[in-house]
């Protein structure tokens, strides 16, 4: 179920069913907290924290805004994303879903590959599923740049690089 059906429900159920749905909605499928929100909303955050802790009911006009700020944002999650293809001990590593860019909130989206035929299928997969961006390794980069329409970007490990030439010297010495 969408997050804006959800939320829709929720508020047809009860205002205590709405409130939790509303909190869960904005931490697990929208991943942001209510400060983040409430910009993207164009809500005063003070109003959405009064809403989220049972001090006030939403207006009609601010249901109206959380549901279509809420649509807004899946619309983003379904296309618009930076695609980063990896091994799942890189991505792992990876702390942010969406990351502001340029004033922009930009989602992070993560293919997990373990070979590079792999690879190559999650790169056609994301443009597919509307990435308009690929991070990969550079063992694939040049290969998937010939096949898609989106930018690549080549991920250059330096420090870990060196990290685990010393960790593997330390073993044959």
């Amino acid at each position: 179920m969408e997050p804006s059906d959800k939320i829709v429900e929720a508020i047809l159920n009860s205002y205590e069913d709405f409130q939790k749905t509303f909190s869960i909605v904005l931490k697990e499928d929208l991943h942001l907290n209510a400060v983040e929100f409430a910009q993207q909303a164009n809500i005063p955050a003070s109003t959405l924290y009064k809403i989220m802790s049972g001090k006030r009911e939403p207006n009609m006009k601010t249901l109206r805004q959380i549901i279509k700020t809420i649509k807004s944002l899946e619309k983003s999650e379904k296309g618009d994303f930076i695609a980063v293809i990896a091994a799942r001990p890189v991505l792992d590593n990876i702390r942010e879903t969406k990351k502001k860019i340029g004033g922009n909130l930009c989602t992070i989206r993560e293919y997990s590959a373990t070979s590079i035929e792999e690879a190559i299928i999650a790169a056609v997969k994301a443009e597919r599923e509307g990435a308009c961006a690929l991070v990969c390794a550079p063992i694939v980069s040049s290969t998937v740049e010939k096949i898609l329409r989106i930018p690549v970007a080549t991920i250059m490990p330096k420090n870990s690089l060196l990290e685990a030439i010393e960790r593997v010297s330390k073993k044959i010495t």
